[in-house]
Formats: C-alpha cells, structure tokens, sequence
C-alpha cells in the first residue's frame, strides 16, 4: 500500500475515509430519526468492501443497477434490491446464479419484464420479491398511473417464482436547491399518495414503499408512506451535491489528484484529469464547468478533453506551478468512479485503505 498520496501516480480517486463515515452516521441518525429503512445504492462506490461498511453502518441492504453489481455486492450483503428492470435471458440468468442465502428484489414497470423473472426463478427453484416501480414524474420508467400499478401488482401476487413486496420510485426529477423544493416534494407526496391509496383500496398494499434520491434525501420523511430510502451518492457527495445545498462543501468525500502539466495558456492551467478521470457530465445546478477544486472551490474546471482539465484562474490570484498537484470535486461522483479501477481512502495525505473498485463497467 502506497505510503502517502505523493507516492501516486495521477490521476487518481482518493476518499477523505473520516469524511466518508461521517456522512454514513448522517445517515443512518436522520433515518431511524424517522423510521425509514436505509438501503443505500451501491452504483456510487462499486466497491464490495464499502458496501459492507454501509451494511456495518445500519443499512438494510443494498440498492444496485447491474448484474455485475449484484454479483459483486452479493459477496458481503445477504439482501439486495435490483433498481432496474432485468430483460433477457443473460441478465436472468446471472441473476438466478447469486447464492441462496441473497434476498433478491427487483424493481420492474411491465408484465413481459415481470413473466421472464418469474419464469427464470421457477427454473431455478428460488423466490424472488417484485417491487412495481412508479413513475414519480421523471419520464424514465415506471408505470403510469395508479390503475397501472394495481394492475401489475396484482399480477405479481398471482405470478408463481416471485413475492410481491411493494412499489418503488426515483424521484431524479428533482434538482432543485433543497430550499426550494417544496413544491416539488409536496406533488411528488401527493402523487405516491394516491398510488398507495389505490393500492391498498384493490387489496394489494404494499410491504415495501421504496424512493428517494441524494438531492431529496434529507426531505424524504415528507414524502407520504416512505418505508425505505435509496440514496447513492451520499456516502462521498460531489459538487451537484453541495451546490443544491443537498450537503456542505465540507461534506465532500471524494476528490480526483491531478498534476498541473501547462500554464503556457494565459488565465488558466491543465491538469492531467479529463473526461477519463472525473467524466464530462455537466453539473446540474445554476453554475457551469466539470468541476471545482476542494480547497478552491471558486476554482473550475471549464473544460475537459479525454486527458486534459482546464482550470478557469480567472476569479483568482493564486498561479499554479508546473508538477502542483490539486484535488478537484468532480460534479458527478458515481461516473467518476467507474473511470477508475480502486479508490484511496486517505487521512490528510497519508493512504490509510485502498478499494478495488470491482463491479465496475458491465
């Protein structure tokens, strides 16, 4: 294990390991402050051994996307919930192959989705729970109205190989600055408010009411008949993060090590992360570029090619040397991640726990 962050070749992810368990007990105080299961989703980390931490932690579970993940995280947590609908022999396949001791649920929008899963569990002997996902308002996936989830519901019950155990969403629609949710969450409440009315009024209430994403956690007791909560990207945090005010700037666990290599151009200076280190997603608040700086935050990345950052210096007075090194807060952390193959849990400069980072990629 290297020694310090100086003795690593950039660029490279490291996680503040202090920073990280802090935000976990932030979250697991605010959910058994209101009586809401933790199940964290594992896309954010992709590590087995994190994954582990958060189980330690208080969480129930753990929330993933991909077989990969499954199979990963299948490895240290006996209770998983497949966010995404699994369609096609493959993926049910490697799904029926986790080992019997994984409590498997899997979230899906269609009968056709609904017939393969029952189907390849039957043949496989094993059970598995169904959660009917409901379109909270982003237009991504989810049935459509309330007539719809009692529908599937109903045929979930009457399917043999599975158990249905409730409804899930993911209300990715909001983006909102936290204090200016409100309204947002109120029409998200009313909306799975009536869901679960029709539901329980056809006979077929649910056990489970899964939701919940980073930027709505903290206001998801207020959303109506919330049993469980899935957020991803708390355990590190990133710059959409903090700029919604979904967590302090403090807060941010996750940085990219980055090497300054030009300040030939003047007002600014590149780093040896680009796209391939801290992605090229743009942020998803009232503000621009690919990244800030986690000692200077008024400091961004404006652009990015494959292996390049362009840091704007134009609101400061501080030049960078050739071969300076910077820790740059990338907008999306989940991304960034998957760019990379192991994380560096350090402690100030000192590489203190180093994670592979295994359920990456497909």
């Amino acid at each position: 294990m290297p020694g310090t962050i100086h003795d690593l070749d950039t660029p490279v992810p490291l996680v503040d390991v202090d920073r990280m368990h802090a935000n976990l007990r932030r979250a697991v105080e605010y959910c058994r402050a209101h009586g809401l299961a933790w199940r964290p989703h594992a896309k954010t980390h992709k590590s087995p051994a994190l994954g582990a931490e958060q189980v330690r932690a208080g969480a129930v579970g753990l929330t993933v996307a991909t077989p990969r993940e499954a199979e990963v995280m299948a490895r240290t947590v006996d209770d998983l919930l497949l966010a995404y609908p699994p369609v096609g022999a493959a993926k049910l396949q490697r799904l029926m192959a986790l080992p019997e001791r994984v409590r498997l649920t899997v979230g899906l929008d269609s009968a056709e989705a609904l017939r393969g899963l029952a189907r390849a569990a039957r043949q496989a002997g094993r059970r598995v729970g169904v959660l009917v996902e409901v379109d909270a308002g982003m237009g991504r996936v989810g049935v459509q109205s309330a007539a719809d989830a009692v529908a599937l519901a109903r045929a979930a019950a009457d399917e043999a190989g599975v158990e249905y155990r409730g409804v899930m969403f993911y209300p990715g629609h909001v983006r909102d600055a936290v204090e200016r949710q409100d309204e947002a969450i109120r029409a998200l409440s009313d909306r799975i408010g009536g869901v679960l009315e029709a539901l329980h009024g056809a006979g077929v209430a649910p056990e489970v009411v899964s939701g919940g994403s980073t930027p709505t956690f903290w206001r998801s007791h207020q959303v109506a008949g919330l049993t469980e909560v899935r957020p991803g990207t708390s355990i590190f945090n990133d710059r959409t993060t903090a700029e919604i005010g979904a967590c302090g700037w403090d807060e941010n666990a996750y940085s990219v090590l980055a090497t300054v290599v030009s300040v030939a151009v003047p007002g600014q200076a590149v780093v040896d992360a680009g796209s391939k280190a801290l992605s090229k997603e743009e942020i998803r608040a009232d503000t621009a570029g690919y990244g800030a700086l986690l000692d200077r935050p008024e400091i961004v990345v404006k652009f990015v090619s494959e292996e390049h950052g362009l840091l704007d210096l134009s609101r400061t007075g501080w030049r960078p040397r050739i071969g300076e090194r910077v820790r740059i807060v990338p907008n999306h952390v989940c991304v960034s991640v998957n760019l990379h193959e192991r994380l560096y849990g350090v402690r100030g400069d000192d590489v203190v726990e180093v994670w592979d980072v295994e359920a990456r990629g497909r």
